[in-house]
């Protein structure tokens, strides 16, 4: 069997571990997503790809690291879902964007837009790296 570090190594693409591929390996060793991204950051391996389009795209210097685009308008029934997900501070998290995204059908960076465009936050990245 392999280690978690074998296998987060055998899914690098261009050094950095897409969140997809995470995930993957997340469900297959049967571990919280945020211990491969634990198990990463130790070994100094980059996340990227991130589903939901915050990071891991190009360049950050450059403006390209993000996929987001602002949503507008927002469908009144994804603004509400989203809204009522709102934690104290008006801010998502990643795992209920991630829960929006499977009750309503929509893909998980609909939901990210969405949320450019309403002008709220998304935090606690599932794999720690936010």
């Amino acid at each position: 069997m392999d280690t978690l570090d074998e296998r987060i190594h055998s899914r690098l693409v261009d050094g950095s571990l897409p969140c997809a591929a995470a995930f993957r390996i997340a469900a297959q060793l049967q571990i919280p997503p945020r211990e491969v991204g634990a198990a990463a950051d130790s070994l100094d391996i980059r996340l990227s790809r991130c589903q939901l389009g915050l990071f891991g795209y190009g360049s950050k210097a450059e403006g390209k690291h993000r996929r987001v685009i602002p949503l507008n308008p927002v469908l009144p029934r994804l603004e509400a879902a989203i809204r009522a997900a709102l934690d104290g501070q008006g801010k998502l998290s990643c795992s209920d964007a991630w829960r929006i995204a499977a009750e309503l059908k929509v893909g998980r960076q609909t939901v990210s837009n969405a949320c450019e465009g309403l002008g709220l936050r998304i935090v606690a990245c599932q794999l720690g790296a936010f």
